[in-house]
């Protein structure tokens, strides 16, 4: 706006009315979509009363089912019992009993809760039930990130100059077709033995330059409470380690799990960072926030770092419905992860297009909180690497030329 326009009241005050009508226009077609992408919020009615199917198939109460301990003592992995709960097929159990076959899964009875019993194509029973998808697939690796050629110490990654994974075990409340670890879930539950964690430990007591660790599995909330509190006191104790990291889905996908005494143990090791994974609207339910909020109570700040899937997640209006439902229980949204090259998943990986295109709709169009890295995880353990739109189109010496979040070219000079 010219020195001219801005000594003018009235008429800065149409080019600000008029400026403003234009932004309008471009989200109202958002607005139209969005009320028609299904959240946590908008089909509680439809998950209570799966949630009363399941009990009444388990002869359960309501305080069982808010038990974690109960939730995971009923995880479902058998077909048949599967289809006692959610309509199947005989074409579609006999599918998943041939996946199991080379491939381990089991939900918890919170999660098949969210499904939906009419869609094959719910992004919820995309992510937790096995198609055949899996079998035929040459495609991808058991271990596409280098995990196992760079663990320097016993239940260590390490991939950076100041940080590391600790891995404790390979258990989960549900185990996403999409996971990146398949391959250490086998076909039993298994935490990562004391002595490997005190072997980590000494590791990262030996090596100052590490300030930030990450303690991550499978689910690093599935160790029981005496763990967790051993391990976190553990780190919290060794003077270069300034944060500690917990990757889990709990909140997710075992909201149960973050209990008043969990709570209690976190809240003594700041600073605490929690990185879970939502990946679709549906996810973002009233238990999930009442799982936030007890985390937030406790100090602990809350993260998402959303998988990139094909055919749940890689439209932008979907991740930007996910990403402003998560800013409303207080999960900033961190990463969006480009769906790894692991064999079996060939289906859920998108183009990178559609990733670059999600960042253009999200960037300028809704809060910069709400907007994500895009990242692509370099194989071989080449580490995380951001992708995004290109907006400096020429630099020279003191001069550039930028395109802005409306795709307007713009010349900008610094001293």
């Amino acid at each position: 706006m010219s020195v001219q326009l801005q000594n003018r009241p009235e008429i800065s005050r149409q080019y600000a009315l008029h400026r403003a009508e234009e932004l309008k226009q471009m989200v109202i077609p958002y607005l139209e979509q969005a009320t028609i992408i299904p959240t946590g919020t908008s089909c509680s009615e439809m998950y209570e009363s799966r949630r009363s199917k399941l009990l009444s198939y388990f002869g359960a109460t309501l305080e069982d089912w808010d038990n974690w301990h109960w939730q995971m003592t009923h995880r479902i992995s058998d077909s048949q019992v599967l289809a006692s709960l959610l309509p199947l097929t005989d074409l579609q159990r006999l599918e998943i009993e041939r996946v199991g076959k080379t491939f381990r899964w089991a939900v918890s009875p919170y999660y098949l809760s969210l499904m939906d019993e009419t869609d094959p194509f719910d992004p919820i029973r995309l992510q937790g039930l096995p198609t055949e998808a899996e079998l035929f697939d040459d495609f991808g690796e058991d271990d596409p990130m280098g995990e196992e050629i760079t663990s320097p110490a016993p239940s260590i990654t390490r991939r950076y100059p100041d940080r590391l994974i600790i891995n404790v075990t390979n258990m989960c409340a549900m185990y996403c077709r999409h996971c990146q670890r398949r391959r250490n879930i086998g076909e039993t539950d298994t935490h990562s033995p004391i002595i490997q964690l005190k072997a980590a430990l000494d590791y990262i007591r030996a090596n100052p330059e590490i300030r930030d660790v990450l303690v991550t599995g499978g689910d690093a909330l599935l160790l029981n409470d005496l763990t967790l509190d051993w391990l976190l006191g553990e780190l919290h104790a060794i003077p270069h380690v300034e944060i500690k990291r917990l990757g889990t889905r709990a909140p997710v996908t075992l909201p149960m799990r973050i209990t008043d005494e969990l709570c209690t143990i976190l809240a003594k090791y700041p600073p605490l960072y929690i990185n879970t994974q939502f990946n679709h609207p549906k996810e973002v339910t009233k238990d999930a926030r009442k799982a936030a909020d007890k985390l937030v109570a406790a100090g602990v700040v809350l993260g998402n770092q959303a998988v990139l899937l094909k055919g749940i997640n890689n439209q932008s209006q979907v991740m930007k419905k996910l990403n402003q439902e998560l800013l409303k229980i207080r999960v900033r949204p961190y990463y969006i992860f480009h769906a790894k090259n692991v064999k079996g998943t060939r289906h859920f990986v998108p183009r990178i297009q559609d990733g670059i295109a999600i960042i253009e709709q999200l960037r300028g169009h809704t809060s910069g909180l709400a907007v994500p890295t895009y990242i692509i995880n370099a194989p071989k353990g080449g580490g995380k690497t951001p992708i995004s739109p290109q907006y400096l189109v020429s630099l020279v010496e003191n001069k550039a030329v930028l395109r802005t979040w409306e795709g307007k070219y713009v010349q900008y000079e610094t001293p």
